[in-house]
């Protein structure tokens, strides 16, 4: 087990790196930069964007530019963020903006836990549905959850959150349709949902046909043929087969609503990390864009390590040494 995550560790750097290439790469080749028109939306005289660009470095070659930031990065420092007068993009995401507040009201904290919230919202929701639907099979109920399921992976996230702000907000006045106060649970029942559906209908149909797949194999037929009751069967045996294939997309799918969803946090005005990055992409801010990216790619390759590990619990004959 040792072995095998010190390889895993060590197959992060190489990650890491590709990642951070394409990123800062595409982000230069982008028109524009951060202190012209295209980057705060107003013009600056020629002379202060000079004066700017030296101060950062941007002047100087895009390898070399390159360079100075990993070598940061490597020491922990995200860089200045162009668009928030140098502020550190490190205080910006992990610290909160008053000073003495928790951690959670802090960007990333306040991503993480609209993202936890639908990732419960989700696992409550769609592994259910998916054994209901897979136990009551060719029935009105299998079809109503498959309608339900396929709709929620067809229909984009932000489509269905604007028909939620629709209905919940503007006709019947339920919810508020942005989030402007943070300590009022209402606040944060439309983006929670919105940014559940996708993970949640994903894992109906995904724990569906595992279920199905598992009720069909012999040992469930030797079970039965036993006089096991049918409930136990199911729990006991068939759910945690099932839930091998589960498990493996439930690790990133964390990892990915835990940092935000980019659309859904804009949509809503939610102050999380996804709507920093919406505004840092729009605004040039290389730093920004490079911290909220390779944050985000470490956390999905220790989620996904997180899996593996996981299928041993799951079941003994997985080896992942």
């Amino acid at each position: 087990m040792v072995a095998f995550l010190i390889r895993r560790l060590a197959l992060l750097v190489p990650v890491i790196f590709v990642i951070s290439l394409l990123t800062f790469g595409s982000g230069h080749l982008a028109p524009g930069g951060p202190f012209d028109r295209a980057g705060l939306g107003r013009e600056l005289p020629q002379p202060v964007i000079d004066n700017l660009n030296r101060k950062f470095h941007l002047d100087d070659p895009v390898w070399q530019q390159y360079l100075i930031y990993m070598g940061n990065f490597l020491q922990g420092d995200l860089g200045p963020s162009y668009q928030y007068n140098g502020e550190s993009v490190s205080k910006l995401l992990f610290y909160p903006s008053q000073p003495g507040s928790p951690f959670w009201e802090s960007r990333f904290g306040r991503s993480a836990e609209l993202g936890l919230i639908a990732f419960v919202i989700a696992c409550l929701v769609g592994i259910p549905l998916g054994v209901i639907s897979a136990i009551r099979q060719n029935t009105w109920v299998d079809y109503l959850a498959l309608v339900f399921a396929t709709a929620g992976i067809t229909i984009p996230s932000f489509i269905i959150g604007l028909f939620l702000m629709v209905i919940f907000g503007i006709d019947l006045h339920w919810l508020p349709v942005v989030t402007a106060n943070y300590g009022d649970w209402h606040s944060w029942v439309l983006p929670a949902v919105t940014l559940s559906l996708g993970l949640l209908a994903f894992l109906a149909r995904l724990t569906r046909a595992s279920m199905l797949e598992s009720l069909r194999q012999d040992y469930i037929r030797t079970a039965r043929a036993k006089g096991l009751r049918w409930r136990v069967v199911v729990l006991r045996h068939a759910l945690r087969n099932s839930l091998i294939p589960v498990t493996t997309v439930l690790g990133p799918a964390l990892a990915g609503l835990v940092t935000g969803s980019f659309i859904i946090e804009y949509v809503f005005s939610f102050p999380g990390m996804g709507q920093f990055f919406v505004q840092a992409v729009t605004a040039r801010d290389y730093s920004m864009v490079m911290g909220v990216t390779l944050f985000y790619a470490i956390l999905i390759s220790c989620a996904n390590l997180l899996v593996d590990v996981t299928y041993a619990v799951l079941d003994p004959r997985i080896k992942v040494g």
